[in-house]
């Protein structure tokens, strides 16, 4: 029998039971050219057919011809044409056959496969899939069910259609889209047609995923080590632990072992390193590095934590490290801490001490251990006002002879009443009594006395908000002005004879002017009758928020000179310096930072510092800083990443100290992004210490959502540049082709 497309004529062929064969259960196949779902009269999916001829015969045979397409669930078979048996389930389709299911895309001359199990043949496919937008091609593959594909003397690739710039050629291919991994047999990475790397066996994730295996290796050189190469195996062990293991070669000193466990629980979680090199051929010397961190919560507000550092020798970051933010650590802190919070309590036991990294040429001062320091805090609403409290007890001990040691107990109970609280205005007085005993021992060759000190402490801070509604250029704003006065009064106590374990003089900043004490520590506090007085404007768009512009002037006021300092003798002069700030989102593109310390007693600025950021879109970035404090500092700070032409942008960075006439750090560098690859060439300089500097080269070519050959310069990118953009992790919208 021959059928024309016709609706009604579909519609009563697969209702009616086809000749021959009237007594046997046939699979309803029902034509819906809206592709409905229509119910299935038994437990298996039902399937719907559509074609431009469509003829049944003998056997639940039915053959169709022309535009052929055959619908399964979320299976499409689209070919020319096509054999269907409604006993089997076997299909065979043949001329420009594709199959789709669940974001895959398979293509070829012919198909047979089994729609009960799925499992299927095609001879010359290729393929996509969704996840990454990856394609290639194959001799044959086994469609082993809707998610499992087996692809022989394949090619694979994440580039787009057209473009073959880098390829995976392998004699199999194993496609799990249920885990999300690919597995390849006998492996040939060709870059530009050229072979880069082979391995008798890879597998990398199709998503964003963690899976088991080799990273891409790095490579680089430093002046310090020569060349070096470190292959990284990461190790998923479960969803929420994982190790990553990266043997480091360095050819001037040996084979170094980095170690790394990471781990996350709903009650814990934390990271271990453990770096090791034997028999270090510079130093000729077992260099190591163990860092530990762990937070643990015990339940019921109890909390535990540790963060342990240590590293073989002083050099060991200088000799080792690949970043300033490494090779510029001194103190290594060790500590273990146990917290209770609740109810308005909070409590903190802590037992701490540092690792003292020197460099000979300008040693530092080794900080007191604290073994304990105990701290008791709470806060509780009294009457319309809140009463607090802050205390400590801390046991102090410096295993330098010419440091004392000693315990020193703080209690300070303080009272704050709102007198005026309201969403325009403010007016709160605070009161206060700071109370501090030392107890002295050990190292004692001053023979400072014990001995106590009972502080009064006086504060009223109040302000205003005024807004309004402004237009500029046709842009909307709220402006606002924000009047503040804060009042402190501190009476003086004679802290001569009182030793400092951890007290240093506050930087002088518009934090620190609204603040009680001009001290960081309870060893000192600061005398004071004095009075600020700050003014602050802003502008803030009306559609997004955004502060376009802030200006803000702040002045302190002193009724009598304070006595108490410890840098140097205080200013005689009723007047602090003045601190003026200017900055805000300017436009899109445009961001300033700025802030001047002017003093007018001696008329002439103290410090000042200025940034600016011009970022009109992704991988067009433009720094610029400068930083003055009189007799102390003159820094200027340069960084960008900008395009230089097609897909090249360059990279650079130079801190420079016109104080000293030295380069602090020093980056340059080009990189090419292509749409499934990029390629990164940068040099670093950079000072370790006093006298010396750590150069290094990188050079990677990194294979989109593949592997990454060569030395990874994203950690110094990232810290040297501010705001830089890793162009090829963009989002970028790239359809598999035949998804409608």
């Amino acid at each position: 029998m021959l059928f024309r497309p016709s609706f009604a004529a579909f519609c009563l062929v697969f209702a009616l039971p086809l000749s021959g064969h009237a007594e046997d259960e046939v699979l309803p196949l029902k034509l819906d050219r809206t592709f409905k779902r229509l119910p299935a009269t038994d437990e298996r999916p039902v399937a719907f057919i559509s074609a431009q001829r469509v003829e049944a015969g003998q056997g639940g045979q039915l053959v169709a011809e022309g535009d052929v397409e055959l619908r399964q669930d979320d299976q499409v078979i689209s070919a020319d044409h096509l054999r269907y048996d409604q006993d089997s389930k076997e299909v065979q389709a043949e001329g420009g056959v594709t199959i789709r299911q669940s974001g895959s895309f398979v293509s070829g001359p012919a198909l047979n496969i089994n729609l009960d199990s799925n499992l299927g043949v095609m001879k010359q496919p290729e393929f996509q899939f969704s996840e990454n937008n990856s394609r290639g091609g194959a001799t044959s593959v086994n469609i082993e069910g809707k998610q499992n594909f087996s692809f022989e003397h394949a090619t694979y690739t994440t580039c787009p259609i057209g473009n073959d710039d880098w390829l995976l050629k392998m004699s199999r291919l194993e496609i799990d889209r249920a885990t999300q991994v690919g597995v390849a047999y006998h492996t040939l990475v060709e870059f530009k047609g050229v072979p880069l790397l082979y391995t008798p066996w890879m597998d990398f994730p199709l998503g964003r995923g963690n899976r088991s295996g080799f990273l891409g290796p790095t490579q680089g050189s430093t002046n310090s080590g020569g060349f070096e190469i470190t292959l990284p195996y990461y190790w998923s062990i479960s969803p929420n632990l994982d190790a990553t293991f990266s043997p480091r070669f360095i050819t001037k000193r040996g084979t170094q072992f980095n170690n790394e466990v990471r781990y996350l629980q709903p009650e814990y979680g934390g990271e271990l390193h453990l770096d090791v090199l034997s028999a270090d051929r510079v130093s000729l010397t077992d260099r190591a590095r163990v860092a530990w961190k762990h937070n643990q919560n015990l339940g019921k507000g109890f909390g535990a934590a540790w963060n342990v550092n240590r590293v073989s020798d002083d050099a060991y970051f200088r000799d080792l490290a690949d970043s300033v933010n490494s090779t510029s650590q001194t103190n290594l802190l060790r500590e273990g801490v146990a917290t209770y919070a609740g109810e308005g309590w909070n409590a903190t036991a802590r037992v701490q001490r540092y690792q003292t990294l020197q460099d000979p040429l300008a040693p530092v001062t080794v900080p007191y251990r604290r073994q304990p320091q105990l701290n008791l805090n709470a806060q509780q609403p009294v009457a319309d006002g809140t009463l607090a409290l802050n205390s400590e007890y801390v046991d102090f001990r410096n295993p330098d002879p010419a440091q004392v040691n000693g315990k020193r107990m703080v209690v300070y109970p303080t009272f704050s009443y709102p007198l005026l609280n309201a969403p325009g205005y403010f007016f709160t007085p605070k009161f206060g009594m700071h109370y501090t005993s030392y107890v002295l021992d050990g190292n004692n060759a001053s023979s400072l006395p014990d001995s106590s000190r009972s502080v009064p402490i006086f504060s009223l801070d109040s302000g205003l908000v005024f807004e309004r509604n402004d237009s500029f250029f046709g842009n909307g704003y709220m402006q606002t002005l924000e009047p503040r006065a804060y009042y402190v009064r501190i009476p003086y106590r004679d802290q001569n004879l009182l030793p400092n374990f951890d007290t240093a003089q506050a930087p002088f900043s518009f934090s620190q002017m609204f603040t009680e004490n001009r001290f960081l520590g309870s060893d000192r506090v600061g005398d004071a009758d004095m009075l600020t007085l700050a003014l602050t404007s802003r502008a803030i768009d009306d559609e997004d928020g955004t502060e376009r512009l802030r200006v803000g002037v702040a002045e302190r006021f002193s009724f009598k000179a304070p006595q108490v300092n410890l840098v140097a003798p205080t200013d005689s002069n009723s007047r602090s310096d003045i601190l003026l700030t200017v900055g805000g989102r300017m436009t899109r593109a445009w961001w300033l930072d700025s802030l001047v310390q002017y003093n007018p007693n001696q008329v002439h600025t103290e410090s000042y510092s200025a940034a600016a950021r011009y970022n009109p879109e992704a991988g067009k970035l433009f720094n610029l800083g400068y930083r003055f404090t009189r007799n102390t500092l003159r820094q200027m700070d340069v960084s960008t990443q900008w395009p230089i032409s097609g897909r090249w942008h360059g990279v650079g960075r130079l801190n420079f100290s016109l104080q000293d006439n030295r380069i602090l750090d020093a980056l340059g560098g080009l990189e090419y992004n292509e749409s499934c690859w990029t390629l990164r060439l940068v040099a670093q300089s950079f000072a370790t210490a006093t006298l010396e500097r750590s150069t290094g080269i990188f050079i990677q070519l990194e294979l989109n959502d593949l592997v990454g050959i060569g030395s990874d310069p994203l950690t110094a990118l990232r810290s040297s540049i501010s705001g830089y953009t890793k162009l090829n992790a963009l989002p970028v919208e790239q359809p598999v082709q035949g998804f409608k």
